[in-house]
């Protein structure tokens, strides 16, 4: 299913309209300002198009996890100044929906206005259709461009599309899909995988979903202790889901030489105690210590592998990338990834740690997702309520 975009729509179907825009601002924050605003940025062309063509943008998104209600904290209004110097205007805030709809009718072709965080209101995360049809009325159609939320059945996300016609995604969205979809339909070849992080449970859907699909797929990352577990390597005190062997153990037995595990480790006996690291084989990590990242062997035979590769989803990092000089493997894989790019491979780097590891090399990758559960359950081949909510072109 193709889904209807907002280019799609003719211009006469925005000039003039409130267009209520889902947009995922749930940025961080230090003493009440935004720290990074790259998820803005994502959304700004989207925006810029609709206020080109005379749309009045009302934005909806969440920020954090409130419990129970509004909480100052999680508020909205601290992004509007990062919002206003990147569209260069001003951005009238609203924190009344029954308000706000008489607000969103007087704003000025090109305005914007941003709506309080959704998750102040009740209903939000349980995708209440009363509080969907209060979201509706900010506007006249619907663009959904938040696809790092679009995993998950919320009232501004998934009821107000079904209910405030017509229903699209924006270029975001549409980016988003085109690059997960097109990469997983028909991916040139050889087709690699690199799935890492800490828990085997956490990528299991998509281990089962990529087997069939990749030529190899590469682990690491403490998951890939579950797995040396399973082979009956002592790991030390790493991190080993002990309920997940089983499991581990019938992926190796159907994977056979698709999934490429770590030949080495570079291992310590605390995250404090760095400086005594030291590397060791899979199979030979001393008792009372604990992998913290791949081994250099490790880290030149992904390469290799990269090297040769045409297309590579790469979710998840190495090690305790955020703790140097445990960051040094999932580096490696960034790097491999910028080479085979250069060569003409199709590079896609999955939201989370994986795309914080490749900041500043945005521009060197094919591209990289805005989201993190968003892309997992999407590479495990599950449709998610915010895009299925969504109209077919």
């Amino acid at each position: 299913m193709t889904t209807r975009a907002l280019g799609d729509l003719p211009g006469e179907a925005l000039d003039g309209k409130r267009a209520l825009v889902r947009v995922d601002f749930n940025v961080p924050l230090k003493d009440g300002a935004v720290t990074d605003d790259a998820r803005i940025r994502a959304a700004l062309p989207t925006i810029t198009y609709l206020r080109e063509r005379g749309a009045r943008v009302v934005l909806l998104s969440h920020l954090g996890r409130p419990k129970g209600g509004p909480e100052p904290k999680y508020s909205l209004r601290q992004v509007v100044p990062t919002l206003e110097r990147l569209l260069g205007a001003p951005v009238d805030f609203i924190t009344d929906l029954a308000a706000g709809v008489a607000a969103t009718k007087r704003l000025p072709r090109g305005a914007v206005a941003l709506v309080e965080n959704t998750r102040f209101w009740p209903g939000e995360e349980t995708n209440d259709p009363a509080l969907a049809a209060s979201f509706a009325a900010l506007g006249d159609f619907y663009v959904n461009d938040a696809f790092g939320s679009a995993h998950r059945a919320h009232a501004s996300t998934e009821a107000v599309a079904r209910l405030l016609k017509p229903a699209v995604a924006g270029f975001l969205m549409q980016k988003e899909l085109t690059y997960l979809g097109e990469t997983l339909a028909d991916p040139k070849r050889p087709f690699i995988a690199v799935l890492g992080g800490a828990k085997i449970s956490g990528k299991i859907d998509v281990i089962e979903a990529l087997l069939p699909r990749c030529d190899e797929i590469l682990i690491g990352g403490a998951m890939a202790c579950t797995f040396f577990t399973a082979l009956g390597f002592d790991m030390g005190t790493s991190l080993v889901e002990r309920d997940r062997i089983d499991m581990a153990k019938g992926l190796l037995a159907r994977a056979g030489k698709v999934l490429i595990l770590p030949r080495g480790a570079v291992v310590a006996p605390s995250l404090d105690r760095a400086a005594e690291r030291r590397e060791v084989s899979s199979d030979a990590v001393p008792k009372g210590w604990a992998v913290f990242d791949i081994d250099q062997a490790t880290r030149v035979d992904f390469r290799a592998r990269l090297a040769r590769a045409r297309t590579i989803i790469w979710n998840g990092p190495m090690g305790v990338f955020e703790t140097p000089p445990f960051d040094a493997g999932t580096r490696a894989v960034a790097e491999g990834l910028v080479q085979a790019g250069a060569k003409g491979a199709v590079t896609v780097v999955g939201g989370g740690d994986s795309a914080a590891a490749v900041a500043g090399l945005e521009d060197k990758l094919t591209h990289i997702s805005t989201g993190g559960g968003a892309s997992l359950e999407f590479l495990e081949g599950k449709p998610l309520p915010g895009v299925s909510a969504l109209e077919s072109a």
